[in-house]
């Protein structure tokens, strides 16, 4: 497989955010080791992402947009020109106080076609999709060590709710933030306020 172009100046290509298709699997999947082992290979042990196995997370992908588990799950995807270049995955969350939520569960552009709205895109993409389902509030779970995503979310209105968590990534700990941001309609004077 060959890598896709090198992207030219900005504003000269077509770009757009779209619900993924099945047949973007592939896409999504080399996306998404491109960003993680670039992005992340301070965060993560150097054999998981070294033992990734694309066809695998293709395969899941595929599940996720052909088949998602209900209506309130979707996979996004920016493109430019004919590029799939970034993903975001969104399902419902709960709430300890019940109010509708949903979680970006994915958020990731593939870091030589970053910094040209991609992330932005897609980001404001999944608020209006859950906003169009009476979703109030969206959360992420962000790595504490990853600065470059808390950046872009709080540049976005998002700040972190005091919640943390551990995961475990074989032979280490990743400490989790989980970041938020309220969708409520244009009459709500906090609009994107924690």
């Amino acid at each position: 497989m060959h890598p896709p172009p090198r992207p030219g100046p900005t504003g000269r290509s077509d770009v757009r955010v779209r619900r993924a298709q099945p047949g973007d699997e592939a896409a999504v999947a080399r996306v998404q080791l491109v960003t993680w082992r670039t992005a992340y290979r301070a965060l993560m042990p150097a054999e998981v992402l070294d033992a990734w196995d694309e066809q695998a997370a293709a395969d899941a992908w595929a599940e996720a947009i052909g088949a998602p588990p209900g209506p309130d799950h979707g996979v996004l995807v920016a493109v430019e020109s004919d590029d799939v270049v970034g993903v975001a995955a969104f399902a419902p969350a709960g709430t300890p106080d019940d109010q509708p939520a949903a979680e970006l569960t994915t958020l990731l552009v593939e870091p030589r076609w970053g910094r040209r709205g991609h992330g932005s895109r897609l980001l404001a993409a999944v608020a209006d999709l859950a906003g169009e389902r009476g979703v109030r509030t969206l959360l992420s779970w962000v790595p504490e060590a990853d600065e470059v995503t808390a950046g872009f979310l709080q540049s976005a209105g998002w700040a972190p709710d005091g919640w943390a968590r551990d995961l475990d990534a074989g032979t280490v700990t990743i400490r989790q933030l989980r970041w938020h941001t309220r969708l409520d309609d244009e009459r709500d004077d906090d609009r994107g306020a924690p």
